[in-house]
C-alpha cells in the first residue's frame, strides 16, 4: 500500500484477473459484475478468452472501489460521477473559452501596437 491509501500498481502492460484481485482486494465475481455496470472497465481478451486488464482499468477499479467503500456511494451515484468526468473531458470548459477570448484581445492589441511602431 502507498502512503496515500492507494494500492501500488506494478509497471506492466496487462494484468490477469487474479492479479487485479490481489492489487485491488476485490473479488473476481465483483470485478466481472463491475465490468457490466461501468463502461470505463474494458478488459481485453487473450486468445485463451482470459481477461487482460490494462493499468487504466486497474486505476478505474480503484476509483470505483474508493467511491463505493470509502465514500459510501451507490452504483448509480458512481455512474453519475464517472459520466460527469467524461463530459468534463469532452466539452470545452467556460474558463478555457474565456481564456481564448482574452488571448485574442491581447493578440489584437499587440498587432495594433506593432502597426503603430512600424
Amino acid at each position: 500500500m502507498q502512503p496515500d491509501g492507494l494500492a501500488q500498481i506494478p509497471d506492466k502492460t496487462y494484468f490477469k484477473i487474479g492479479e487485479v484481485c490481489d492489487i485491488t482486494s476485490i473479488k473476481s465475481h465483483t470485478l466481472r459484475y463491475w465490468e457490466s455496470e461501468f463502461s470505463v472497465i474494458k478488459p481485453q481478451r487473450a486468445g485463451s478468452k482470459q481477461r487482460l486488464y490494462r493499468k487504466v482499468d486497474v486505476e478505474n477499479i480503484l476509483k470505483i472501489k474508493a467511491l463505493i467503500y470509502e465514500k459510501g456511494m451507490t452504483l448509480a451515484g458512481v455512474k453519475k460521477i464517472l459520466a460527469q468526468g467524461k463530459k468534463a473531458q469532452k466539452s470545452p470548459q467556460s474558463g478555457s473559452v474565456q481564456s481564448k477570448k482574452i488571448l485574442n484581445n491581447i493578440k489584437e492589441e499587440l498587432l495594433a501596437i506593432q502597426k503603430i511602431l512600424t
